[in-house]
C-alpha cells in the first residue's frame, strides 16, 4: 500500500512540474550575424566549410526558405527590433547618426521588459551610441558591446559594459558569447525568463579570426564559387568562412550551456543574418550581394528551435522578414503588448506551429541607396523594374517583364505607393547628439562623430571606429552639434596619442561660456594595431590604443549647442591625435 502512495505521489508530482513547465513563458535567444550571406552554411549547401551546429538548429526546429532582412547593418536591426520598415523610424544611414531610431518607436526589449522578461543585449548594437538611444534606454537591462557600425580590433577590444568602458577579454566573438552565456545563467539562477539579443559583429571586416580556425583556410582552394567566379578574392572568402565556423563554434557553446542549465525545451532559439554577404564568393548563385536589394543582397537564413512546440525539421515556405520577429516572438511567449505605432511585420506563429498557407497577395520590400524592390511568394520586382520569376528562376537571370505585364504594373504601383508612404518619411536632417542624458552613467563623443576643421583628417574615410590626426594649425578645431538632456557638471576624460617631440600642447574644451583648458604633458605614442591579425588588408581604419587622460569638470547647461575642442598652442608638429571624449556626472 506504501509502496502505491509513494508511486501516484511521485506521478502526480511529475504531472504537476511538468505543467508548470509547459506554462513557463519561454526564454529567448536571438542570434543575429554581421555580412553572414545565406550560403555561408553547410545546411544550405556549401561545401567549403562546415557548420554543424548552426546546421543542428535548422533539423532540431524550423527553417525559412525565403527570409529576407536589409542590404545593410542597422536597417535591419531596426527592423528587428521595432517590426517595421526602417524608414518609418528615422534609419536612413549607417554612421553619422543616421542610424539611430527614432524615440517614439518601441523596441523589442522593452517589449519583453515589460512583459516581465530580464533582457540582455550583447555585441554590435548599431542603432545608437548615447542615451536616450543607448541599448539601456531601449528596453535592455544588460548591454556588452559596442554601439558604432563596425569595430577596429577583435582581439582584447575596448567595449562598453552598461555605460562604461571596459577591456574585452581575447577574440571578440568569444568573449561576447561568454557574456551571454553569464548573463543567461544569472537568469535561470534567478527564476526569470530571458530575452537575449548576441549580435555578433563577424564576418564584417576587419577580417580577423582566432588562428585555430584559420588554420583550416589558409592557402586553400575552394571548389565552391560565386557566380561570377572573377569577381572572387579568395584570401577574403577564405577569412569569412573561418569566421563563420568560429561562429559555429559559439553557436554550440550556448547550445551546450541551455542543455546544462536544463532550459533547452522551453528556449526559443533563432537564428538569422543582417544582409547578403560582404563578398563575392558562393551564394547559392543568387544575384547581389551586401548592399543590393536584389535576392543574394537581402535573402538571410532563418531557424527557429523550440524543442517543447516546434516539431524538428519543419520546412517554411511562405516569404517572411525581420520585420516579423517582434510580433511573432510576443504571440509565441505569450507577452501581450499594445503596439505604439502600425507594424509593418506579421505574426507568423502558425506557420512554425500549426499548418500555415501563406497570404497570396503578400509583399515584402527592399530598400537601401534610393534602390527599392518587392518581393511575392512568386516574384521580385528589382530596382529597375525588371520582373523575376523567382521559383522558376532563383537566380534571378531571366527577366519576365514582357511574358507578365500586369503582375510588373502591380508591383511597380505598390513600389509606387510604398515610396510615397515609407520612404517619404526618411529625413535625412542633422539631428544633435544627445549628451548628458539622465539614464547615462556617462556620455560618449567619439571621433565618429565628431566634424573636423582645418588640417584635421580623419583616419579612415569610414567613420565608425576612427580617429583624427594631422591636427598642426592652432585655428584647426572638432565640433560635435549636441543636445545636452540634463544641467550639470561634467567629469571630461579625453582620448589622445602623442609622441615625445610633440608634447606641450594646450588643449581647450568649450561649450558656451564653459571652458577647460590642459596641456598635454605625457607621450603616448602607441603602435598602429590591426595589420598583424588581418587576413586581408582592410578598408577601413586601423586602431590604436589611446591613452584616457582627465581634463577637469565642464559645467553644461540644458539646450542646444557645439562643443567644441582646439589646440590655441601648439609646440611642436602637432598637437595629438584624438579618437574620444567621455562625460560622466560627477555626482555618479
Amino acid at each position: 500500500m506504501l509502496k502505491k502512495t509513494l508511486t501516484l505521489c511521485l506521478f502526480i508530482f511529475s504531472i504537476t512540474h511538468l505543467g508548470a513547465e509547459a506554462d513557463a513563458p519561454p526564454n529567448i535567444v536571438v542570434i543575429l550575424t554581421d555580412d553572414q550571406g545565406w550560403g555561408d552554411l553547410s545546411v544550405n549547401g556549401n561545401t567549403n566549410l562546415s557548420t554543424p551546429n548552426i546546421d543542428r538548429l535548422a533539423s532540431a526546429g524550423a527553417s525559412f526558405d525565403r527570409f529576407y532582412v536589409c542590404p545593410v547593418c542597422s536597417p535591419t536591426r531596426a527592423e528587428f527590433l521595432t517590426g517595421r520598415y526602417h524608414p518609418r523610424s528615422g534609419v536612413f544611414s549607417t554612421s553619422a547618426g543616421g542610424e539611430r531610431m527614432d524615440l517614439d518607436e518601441q523596441t523589442i526589449g522593452e517589449v519583453f521588459k515589460e512583459g516581465g522578461y530580464a533582457t540582455g543585449m550583447f555585441g554590435k548594437w548599431h542603432n545608437g551610441m548615447q542615451h536616450p538611444y543607448h541599448p539601456n534606454s531601449r528596453g535592455f537591462d544588460e548591454f556588452y558591446g559596442f554601439c558604432s557600425g563596425h569595430w577596429g580590433h577583435y582581439f582584447d577590444p575596448l567595449l562598453e559594459h552598461n555605460g562604461e568602458i571596459v577591456r574585452g577579454e581575447g577574440f571578440i566573438v568569444d568573449d561576447l558569447t561568454d557574456k551571454a552565456i553569464d548573463f543567461m545563467e544569472s537568469q535561470v539562477e534567478a527564476g526569470k525568463p530571458f530575452l537575449t539579443y548576441l549580435a555578433y559583429n563577424t564576418p564584417h571586416s576587419p577580417m580577423q579570426v582566432p588562428e585555430t580556425f584559420w588554420e583550416k583556410f589558409d592557402g586553400v582552394d575552394l571548389p565552391m564559387k560565386h557566380r561570377d567566379p572573377d569577381k572572387e578574392d579568395p584570401q577574403h572568402v577564405r577569412a569569412a568562412l573561418a569566421m563563420c565556423e568560429n561562429i559555429d563554434w559559439n553557436v554550440g557553446r550556448l547550445v551546450e550551456k541551455l542543455d546544462a542549465l536544463d532550459v533547452t525545451d522551453n528556449t526559443i532559439f533563432i537564428y538569422f543574418c543582417d544582409n547578403g554577404p560582404n563578398g563575392s564568393r558562393w551564394n547559392g548563385g543568387m544575384k547581389g550581394r551586401k548592399g543590393s536589394t536584389d535576392e543574394g543582397g537581402v535573402r538571410s537564413p532563418l531557424f527557429v528551435k523550440w524543442p517543447a512546440k516546434i516539431k524538428a525539421g519543419k520546412q517554411v515556405s511562405s516569404i517572411s522578414a525581420a520585420i516579423d520577429l517582434l510580433p511573432t516572438l510576443a504571440a509565441m511567449a505569450g507577452v501581450e503588448y499594445e503596439p505604439a505605432k502600425p507594424l509593418d511585420g506579421l505574426d507568423i506563429k502558425s506557420a512554425l506551429l500549426e499548418d500555415f498557407s501563406p497570404a497570396p497577395d503578400r509583399m515584402i520590400f527592399s530598400h537601401w541607396n534610393n534602390k527599392i524592390s518587392v518581393r511575392t511568394q512568386r516574384f521580385r520586382l528589382d530596382n529597375l523594374g525588371e520582373l523575376f520569376d523567382i521559383v522558376a528562376d532563383p537566380e534571378q537571370r531571366s527577366p519576365v517583364t514582357e511574358k507578365y505585364p500586369q503582375i510588373t504594373k502591380t508591383l511597380q504601383d505598390a513600389v509606387n505607393e510604398w515610396t510615397e508612404d515609407v520612404v517619404s518619411q526618411i529625413r535625412e536632417e542633422e539631428r544633435p547628439f544627445v549628451i548628458c542624458h539622465p539614464d547615462a552613467p556617462m556620455t560618449q563623443l567619439p571621433a565618429r562623430d565628431g566634424i573636423a576643421h582645418g588640417t584635421i583628417i580623419r583616419s579612415n574615410r569610414f567613420p565608425n571606429s576612427s580617429y583624427f590626426l594631422n591636427w598642426t594649425d592652432e585655428e584647426d578645431a572638432i565640433t560635435w552639434d549636441v543636445q545636452v538632456a540634463t544641467a550639470g557638471d561634467y567629469k571630461v576624460t579625453l582620448y589622445y596619442a602623442c609622441p615625445a617631440e610633440d608634447v606641450g600642447s594646450t588643449v581647450e574644451l568649450r561649450m558656451g561660456e564653459s571652458v577647460l583648458r590642459t596641456k598635454i604633458t605625457e607621450p603616448h605614442d602607441p603602435p598602429i594595431i590591426g595589420s598583424a591579425e588581418d587576413k586581408v588588408v582592410r578598408m577601413e581604419s586601423y586602431e590604436k590604443d589611446f591613452k584616457p587622460i582627465s581634463i577637469g569638470t565642464l559645467h553644461l547647461e540644458k539646450g542646444d549647442g557645439v562643443i567644441r575642442l582646439t589646440a590655441p598652442e601648439i609646440p611642436g608638429n602637432q598637437a595629438m591625435e584624438f579618437r574620444l571624449l567621455t562625460l560622466h556626472p560627477t555626482d555618479s
